[in-house]
């Protein structure tokens, strides 16, 4: 692959004026091989995996970043789930092997650990019951572990017994801790129709269909199509608008499979996806509403919003896909609420609620992401969130995910502030109507009749 001399002056001119980076670039691990009768021995099985495979990925990274002058932001790791690896250990928790892949994380100076997972769309084994409860103690007793679990599927349904636990899980770890104001929900995510090789935490995992190992990137450049967009002036039309977040799409995956292919090719190992997901961030002009405003709304959350995102959508794939063979599954634009700042304060000003950013789930990357909710919202109203945004992806056949952030002791209209990436965030109002008999029916959705496609 080669660039030319414009491709190359753009896209150092997007890095200083207009926050492009590489959003992370996450090493996947494959750790069947760890598996073992005890506990302990699991343990130092997958923190010697980790040290070792992983032990030249974050100077690597650096060094890359550094020669090519290109911003990356996170170095992460995505491991195997780890309700496979340790159900042949017969613990009763799997705590002890959070704490260790922290540690091992914590030693390479990884950002994040991705794989505390479960993939329970179908139904539950032992040891997936194991890691679902484990959950609210394992994130508050670290600090890089993430996790994730796989909750639905268009080929399978949902698994609402999963869900149902689910709303559960959330609402336990927020309130272990009440005073990290609902922090280490940050690192928990639920989907449905789960990718294998998501480099973006809290979701990042190594999928039982990957290779030993791979290098993952994902790419971001909100601020570079807000820049294009706006250079165009508002006499373009939508077709246009198209076409030039279609070209910047293009150059931001170029710059992004360069940087991948040098990182693979410096650790020997292979190159897997790129993602090129839009993630914003909370730094000023490096957002998702800012581009959908410069589309011409008013405020993001207002009428046609739902069609600015899938027009911006359609097109970073569309571009993404003709500058390389190896795009990602998400590809496409991120709404975290709490860490996009034009989007907090939409939802701030009433221009944005939950009913809203579920409908545009329906067409973004992936789902309701980072929403602060009032911390006496019950765990049946949490699964009820979960279920409605699981059932738009199954229909749609799309990956569709929640993570939802109970503030204890705090209520609709209040503020929460992480600070640094997580961003600060509004807390918005949930329907205060119970669903909780639907959600203890429990059982299973079915799958539509979509999925029957052989």
């Amino acid at each position: 692959m080669w660039l030319t001399a414009n491709e190359v002056l753009d896209t150092l001119r997007m890095i200083e004026d207009e926050h492009l980076d590489v959003r992370t670039v996450t090493m996947g691990l494959n750790l069947n091989d760890c598996a073992s009768s005890s506990m302990r021995s699991t343990c130092e099985k997958v923190v010697r995996k980790i040290l070792t495979v992983g032990e030249r990925l974050v100077p690597v990274v650096e060094q890359v970043s550094q020669e090519f002058g290109v911003p990356i932001v996170n170095k992460r790791i995505a491991l195997s789930p780890l309700s496979l690896i340790g159900a042949a250990c017969g613990a009763k928790s799997y705590l002890p092997l959070a704490i260790a892949i922290d540690r091992a994380a914590k030693e390479l100076g990884i950002d994040y650990i991705g794989g505390f997972s479960a993939l329970v769309h179908k139904g539950f084994t032992d040891s997936d019951k194991i890691l679902f409860h484990s959950i609210p103690e394992a994130l508050n007793a670290t600090e890089r572990v993430c996790a994730s679990v796989s909750l639905g599927s268009t080929k399978a349904g949902i698994n609402m017994e999963a869900v149902k636990l689910f709303g559960e899980v959330v609402h336990q770890t927020a309130f272990l801790k009440p005073e990290l104001q609902g922090l280490p929900c940050c690192k928990l995510v639920c989907f449905c129709n789960m990718v294998e090789d998501n480099p973006f935490i809290a979701g990042a995992m190594h999928g039982i269909g990957e290779a030993g190992a791979s290098i993952n990137v994902g790419i971001s450049g909100p601020g570079v199509v807000n820049a294009a967009i706006r250079r165009l002036g508002r006499e373009a039309d939508l077709g246009e608008v198209a076409e030039a977040v279609k070209r910047t799409a293009f150059q931001i995956t170029r710059m992004g499979e360069l940087v991948g292919r040098e990182v693979s090719k410096r650790l020997g190992v292979g190159l897997g996806i790129l993602d090129l997901s839009l993630a914003p961030t909370p730094a000023r002009g490096d957002s998702i509403a800012d581009v959908l405003e410069a589309m011409g709304l008013e405020r993001c959350g207002t009428h046609g919003t739902t069609a600015a995102l899938g027009l911006l959508n359609d097109a970073v794939k569309k571009g993404g896909i003709m500058a390389s063979s190896n795009v990602g599954d998400l590809s496409g634009a991120f709404i975290p609420l709490s860490e996009d700042e034009e989007m907090a304060y939409c939802a701030e000003i009433g221009a944005l609620g939950l009913d809203k950013l579920e409908a545009m789930t329906c067409v973004c990357s992936v789902g309701l992401d980072m929403i602060a909710i009032p911390g006496d919202t019950p765990a049946t109203t949490i699964s009820g969130i979960v279920a409605d945004e699981m059932v738009i992806g199954m229909v749609n056949n799309k990956t569709t995910a929640v993570r939802v952030l109970p503030i204890p002791g705090k209520k609709a209209g209040e503020k929460v502030d992480y600070g640094g990436l997580l961003g600060s965030a509004p807390i918005v109002s949930v329907n205060s109507h119970s669903c909780a008999d639907f959600i203890n029916r429990g059982g299973r959705i079915p799958a539509p009749l979509q999925s029957l496609r052989n």
